[in-house]
């Protein structure tokens, strides 16, 4: 794949013959305003359904994943993101599955980067499990890559085993050890698991701080049958952050990365501590992002099953008028927020799709 580096023309390299794309310029300079007023800057992209984990929270153990017919290629998620970028997003994160596992996947991320040298993006960044990291960080650096999200919800290896089902934890760690030894900034990533890891917060907690990294605490989202209630799994943080300010000073900050995390700073330790918290305190009123899955369904919220097909206007023209059609009339209808519910009357998922598929 060869891209160019300017702002108005992506230049794809299939095969032997180079197809070149431009971005309609009126359609381009228009901002990406939902129907309350939000404008979306920030653009989640899974590059991949496939992981090398199964977390118990996020993927039953025998998964069937896509074929590969369905998967953007890595030239159609760049002219993808491309767009986006062009119609004002300013973030864009790449996610899966597991990102790292896609073949080829530092060919995209290298192509991406042109848009942090010509200043249309602001940051380019990836949510990993951290397996390999180890082998990939150095070159994320070298792509312009500055800060990464690693989802890490235990330090105990046999905890991890249980709750990954396949993962190894000295891996992961190793490539934490890399990233850092790179220069990458990290933010730990923990779901908050019922009577699994709850006991453990002040530790991954101090681990976090003590190596400079934040830490950002999740709850169990409602998404995808994973063969086991996800109410015995939920645990409500407002009630993580009670016990911890029985251990800690926890001071509100306005410190935002672009996402939903709330953060406080931990008085005792200096860091920072995030709350992602869709179920006990909704975030969608200052919502600026959207979701495009490996297979360019845009996903307008992550809550909601209104989707939009991005791959067939994509592949049905060499310009870009239908796709910018598409994306505008998709915002159109991006709802006000979402509609996660975990209790005892609600033991189905709040939608059918993985995480995984919609990406992390």
């Amino acid at each position: 794949m060869t891209l160019d580096g300017g702002c108005n023309y992506i230049l794809l390299k299939p095969m032997d013959k180079v197809q070149a794309f431009e971005f309609d310029g009126a359609a381009a300079k228009r901002g990406l305003i939902d129907p309350f007023g939000r404008a979306i800057s920030y653009l989640r992209v899974s590059v991949t359904d496939r992981c090398d984990f199964r977390c118990v929270y996020c993927m039953a153990e025998n998964m069937s994943f896509l074929p590969k017919a369905e998967i953007l290629t890595l030239e159609e998620v760049d002219r993808l993101c491309s767009a986006f970028v062009a119609r004002g997003v300013r973030k864009l994160r790449l996610t899966g599955g597991e990102p790292l596992v896609r073949r080829g996947i530092m060919t995209l991320v290298n192509s991406l980067s042109r848009h942090l040298r010509s200043r249309e993006l602001d940051e380019l960044t990836l949510t990993t499990n951290g397996s390999q990291l180890e082998k990939y960080a150095h070159d994320l650096r070298a792509a312009g890559i500055r800060r990464i999200n690693v989802s890490l919800d235990t330090l105990d290896a046999d905890k991890f085993r249980a709750i990954t089902r396949w993962g190894a934890l000295d891996k992961v760690l190793a490539g934490i050890d890399a990233a850092q030894a790179a220069g990458l900034k990290i933010k730990i990533n923990a779901v908050a698991l019922k009577g699994v890891n709850d006991d453990e917060f002040p530790q991954l907690l101090e681990w976090a701080h003590g190596r400079g990294m934040d830490l950002t605490l999740i709850e169990v989202m409602p998404l995808g049958e994973i063969g086991e209630g996800r109410l015995d799994q939920y645990l409500p943080l407002s009630l993580v952050r009670a016990r911890l300010a029985e251990r800690y000073r926890l001071d509100d900050i306005d410190y935002r990365t672009g996402g939903p995390a709330r953060y406080v700073r931990v008085a005792e330790t200096g860091g920072r501590l995030g709350f992602i918290t869709p179920l006990t305190h909704n975030f969608c009123e200052s919502c600026n992002r959207v979701r495009v899955t490996c297979t360019g369904t845009l996903f307008m919220c992550l809550g909601q099953e209104d989707a939009a097909d991005l791959r067939k206007p994509l592949r049905a023209s060499e310009g870009n008028d239908l796709l910018y059609a598409a994306i505008d009339e998709a915002i159109s209808r991006k709802p006000k927020g979402h509609d996660f519910v975990i209790d005892r009357r609600h033991q189905r998922p709040a939608v059918a799709r993985h995480m995984s598929v919609t990406g992390g």
